[in-house]
């Protein structure tokens, strides 16, 4: 079975943790342990977050006093393909040496008229306290928000309209090449009216690229691995209680929070919608689950 398998930004990194490399590091093998059945019994192209990189790497490039200006987000985006992508690659030719992997750093495609480069919406880096983002916001220039009791970085977010390097990853697939690509949903490019393409400062949701990427491989299954076990009907709340099975329709009729389980919701739905095949949200620990539909929260077509 062909599956694409998208890991969201606490892999590497939760919440409040410093983000020292050591730290991220074992959270990829914890990752990675997760996903050796998987990649052992199935055709696997794995994706990942960069939000909290990309900070970190703006946050440091603009304090560099060698630098007249900071790096562009897309430069940055590129910085987190390559480490991160380093990182899941040894992590996995040592656990499945059986098996040949590649990482591919990726470019998308966004329109120059997306209106997310008007409503910056995406959170990156690290969390803050309300007087830092002040802070940050008058030093920088940067937009902060509040991210439930902290305040973190904003950029826009425009939706993903094509993979530059699809061609690539269907060859290595092919040639039964397990593919870590487009991380961070890729590194966010416009094409000019001559065919050229350049860079843009955003971050693209990485659950859109990830549906993009299912849909235009025709994956089978869509695996969406984050840090809670399902989706819940009245999150937050005493009465919460876990979804094991829903319609896309179902789905779509309940309110979930923008910044975090909605863009999981809308990558899954569209993915089911788009190719009938099978998606999963849930836990990261319960890969092997999700795709037996024995954990995590299965969308249905119907």
């Amino acid at each position: 079975m062909r599956i694409v398998v998208a890991l969201g930004g606490n892999a590497l990194l939760e919440r409040g943790e410093t983000p020292d490399a050591e730290i991220q590091e074992h959270h990829v093998l914890t990752a990675v342990e997760a996903l050796v059945p998987v990649c052992r019994d199935h055709e696997v192209v794995l994706t990942h977050g960069n939000g909290p990189q990309v900070g970190v790497l703006a946050l440091e490039s603009e304090s560099d006093p060698a630098l007249s200006h900071g790096y562009p987000i897309d430069v940055l985006g590129s910085e987190t393909q390559g480490m991160i992508g380093y990182w899941f690659l040894q992590a996995l030719e040592n656990a499945v040496p059986e098996r040949r992997f590649a990482t591919l750093i990726c470019q998308t495609i966004v329109g120059e008229d997306d209106p997310a480069f008007s409503n910056p919406s995406k959170f990156v880096g690290q969390v803050h306290t309300k007087e830092e983002a002040d802070e940050l916001a008058r030093q920088r220039g940067w937009e902060m928000r509040p991210d439930g009791k902290a305040w973190r970085r904003v950029v826009p977010s425009p939706v993903p309209r094509e993979l530059v390097e699809l061609p690539v990853i269907r060859a290595l697939l092919e040639a039964d090449i397990t593919v870590i690509c487009a991380g961070g949903g890729g590194i966010p490019v416009v094409r000019g009216a001559d065919g050229r393409l350049s860079g843009v400062e955003a971050v693209i949701d990485k659950d859109k690229s990830a549906a993009l990427l299912a849909e235009e491989l025709k994956a089978e299954a869509l695996l969406i691995l984050t840090d809670v076990a399902a989706v819940e009907v009245g999150w937050g709340t005493p009465e919460a209680r876990p979804i094991r099975e829903i319609s896309i329709a179902g789905l779509r009729a309940m309110d979930f929070p923008a910044g975090s389980m909605l863009p999981k919701i809308e990558a899954a739905c569209s993915f089911v919608e788009a190719t009938g095949g099978f998606a999963a949200i849930g836990r990261l620990s319960d890969a092997s689950e999700l795709l037996a539909g024995t954990a995590g929260t299965a969308i249905l077509r119907r």
